[in-house]
């Protein structure tokens, strides 16, 4: 079944779901459409570490993230290609991540 868009009240409310589990300064945020987030890590070896084990999930969701890393920083974007937006495999992969810090 292909993934579905979210519509702006849906997405409105699982962006809150995700974000009040997590503090402040930890928080998703929506940034030209896509679901952003920067995580930090102690070194590059935990940010590596952290990314190979997301790379399994999302191979799994055939549904990949768009990062970057530098050091022990990782960005990430989560959009659904073609949903044309954000999806319920964007909230799957973050709950994914999250769960894997």
């Amino acid at each position: 079944m292909a993934a579905v868009k979210l519509n702006e009240q849906e997405l409105t409310t699982a962006l809150k779901e995700i974000n009040a589990t997590l503090s402040e300064d930890a928080q998703w945020q929506l940034v030209d459409g896509k679901l952003f987030k920067q995580f930090v890590f102690k070194n590059f070896i935990q940010a590596f570490g952290w990314m190979t084990q997301v790379a399994m999930h999302a191979e799994k969701l055939i549904h990949h993230p768009e990062w970057s890393n530098v050091w022990n920083k990782v960005d990430v974007y989560l959009v659904t290609h073609d949903a044309g937006g954000i999806s319920e495999l964007d909230f799957k992969m973050i709950k994914r991540m999250e769960k894997l810090i």
